[in-house]
């Protein structure tokens, strides 16, 4: 995963209604009928958000009849993870720059 892949989850999860459908979706696929319930928005409201978390390779779907199941992409969020960890801070670093 590159940093562009990177900036475009951050930028999907920066709003709290698409961090809150991640965070529904990691106890596994829901039917976009129970996340217009839980989170009382609209479709349309629903189908944009689910639109930039499909975009940035967050979130699968799948159709079944008139309903869309959604599901986490585990593979994206398992490089997502582990890009972020690279991030963490390493005591040996302390004290800034060294300069």
């Amino acid at each position: 995963m590159n940093a562009a892949d990177v900036a475009l989850i951050c930028k999907a999860l920066g709003d709290s209604n698409r961090l809150q459908i991640v965070e529904m979706l990691s106890t596994g696929e829901k039917c976009a009928c129970k996340m217009i319930d839980k989170f009382e928005i609209t479709q349309p409201t629903l189908s944009h958000h689910m639109k930039i978390l499909r975009e940035c390779e967050l979130v699968d779907v799948r159709k079944e009849g008139k309903w869309m199941h959604y599901s986490l992409n585990c593979e994206t969020l398992s490089a997502f993870r582990d890009y972020i960890n690279k991030l963490a801070c390493d005591e040996s670093r302390k004290g800034g720059c060294g300069c």
